[in-house]
């Protein structure tokens, strides 16, 4: 846990002020409804959807498997594609982007040492389109992730390449891995069919919760990074955030400082890493916080309206596109940076244009030293106009500190959903949709939702444009 340190001054009255700060005697305040949250997290650990708490402990057989299984896809195939969507896409993409070469792709093959990487997370028809003009099919190997087998995006590009590969006559079964349901879903019935290598998501782990299970770890191993090391990273901070003490639990002294912003209006919150590699991190934050906190019911069954709404930055880029707004827009935002210590390159600024002040004081510096003083300035200008956040710092960014990472967010996630008493784990809203989707489409089963949409209020051409 040294490798991972969170500074929540700014968050606190005595930088801040009364006025917007939170003081230890709000923290003290809500100690009764943490204990609750707390007991309540890992009194669940492992059982209903909580499965996701033991995956840093119970992969090891399944991570040799995986390994295994990688290895012999990186000695035959150029290009290594994933059909997934929402958790299934969001993870693999922003452990990749995180862990290998930014330009990955463009990189020669000898110096790549693992395959192209794709995540085919929509259904825009031109994207589908596009994929088949960088890949050649004989040299691919794709992983359809879907634990239901019905998730229509996933299905409909399964379709899609199993229509392509049959067509060039190439072995489905050597073209093909599944990770899905032991028993359950459709998946499992065509991965038996066409003998595909097979991974499985545990029942007790959701789409959101997944990227430690083989929905991450097989594209993760394909890559070359060391999926074993982010789950003994993952298995720290669980440990650390096993403890009831705010001192020593990251987790939960976040969890306790968004619930008191969120109380009083801070329905906003940005995730704004100061590293391209950790880019990514802030999508995947976007769907564990909004689709696990978004909720119109408390687990009673009485009204709630809760959650609040993730934004993904990108320090320093987004300095010149959002931090304006932060900065001196309204109060209803908490912003989460993410610093990292020490880079993996350090890249020196050349001295020149000696008389340019406005350029020459750069000369001598390095452009580490540069995006650190950028994070740094933009959390001051940010605190002065006295607006809630905090910093994250990695001592380095490696798979130990990016399972610590993940795993925190996760913990911050289960005990948020504990104080505000909704069911963490479930998504009525998406689920409608998909609903809706399906009646569109002419599914069976659905012919009630297609008469409810026939119903639907009919849109009127005075407020269409164009």
């Amino acid at each position: 846990m040294n490798n991972v340190k969170i500074d929540y001054n700014n968050m606190m009255t005595s930088i801040i002020g009364e006025k917007e700060g939170i003081s230890d005697s709000d923290i003290a305040n809500l100690m009764p409804q943490l204990k609750t949250a707390f007991k309540n997290v890992q009194n669940g650990r492992g059982k209903g959807w909580e499965g996701w708490m033991d995956l840093p402990y119970n992969q090891d057989e399944i991570a040799d498997d995986i390994i295994a299984t990688a290895n012999s896809v990186r000695s035959w195939a150029e290009s290594f594609v994933v059909l997934g969507i929402g958790g299934s896409a969001l993870g693999p993409i922003a452990v990749f982007q995180a862990l290998c070469h930014l330009h990955h792709n463009e990189l020669p093959k000898e110096k790549r040492n693992a395959p192209k990487f794709y995540v085919e997370d929509n259904v825009d028809p031109d994207r589908m389109a596009a994929l088949f003009d960088v890949i050649d099919l004989k040299t691919t190997c794709f992983n359809i992730i879907t634990k239901s087998g019905a998730t229509s995006e996933t299905m409909a590009q399964y379709l899609i390449i199993l229509d392509a590969l049959k067509k060039q006559g190439l072995d489905v079964s050597k073209h093909i891995i599944a990770t899905t349901d032991h028993s359950k879903g459709n998946l499992i019935k065509i991965a038996r069919e066409y003998n595909l290598k097979t991974f499985y998501i545990e029942d007790g782990v959701g789409g959101r919760f997944s990227e430690l299970c083989p929905v991450g770890l097989l594209p993760a191993a394909v890559l070359g990074i060391d999926i074993k090391e982010m789950l003994r990273g993952a298995a720290a901070m669980d440990k650390a955030c096993a403890k009831f003490d705010l001192a020593e639990n990251p987790a939960l002294i976040c969890a306790a400082l968004k619930f008191i912003a969120m109380e009083r209006g801070k329905n906003v919150s940005v995730m704004m890493p100061y590293a391209d590699s950790l880019k990514y991190i802030a999508d995947w934050y976007c769907q564990i916080w909004a689709e696990s906190l978004g909720k119109n019911v408390h687990k009673d069954g009485s009204p709630a309206f809760v959650g609040q709404t993730p934004v993904k930055s990108l320090g320093v880029t987004d300095q010149h596109s959002q931090v304006q707004l932060y900065t001196e827009g309204p109060f209803d935002k908490v912003i989460t940076f993410i610093a990292i210590e020490k880079f993996r390159t350090t890249t020196p600024i050349p001295h020149g244009a000696e008389d340019i002040p406005d350029v020459s004081f750069l000369g001598g510096h390095t452009m580490n030293e540069l995006i650190t003083a950028e994070c740094k300035a933009t959390a001051y200008a940010i605190t002065k106009a006295k607006k809630l956040n905090y910093t994250i710092t990695l001592s380095e960014l490696n798979e130990n500190t990016l399972g610590q990472l993940l795993y925190l967010f996760e913990m911050e996630t289960a005990f948020v959903g504990e104080l505000l008493e909704i069911d963490t784990y479930n998504q009525p809203g998406v689920e409608e949709g998909k609903k809706a989707t399906y009646a569109l489409l002419g599914k069976a089963g659905y012919d009630d939702k297609r008469e409810e949409l026939k119903n639907a209020p009919a849109k009127s051409e005075k407020y269409i444009v164009g």
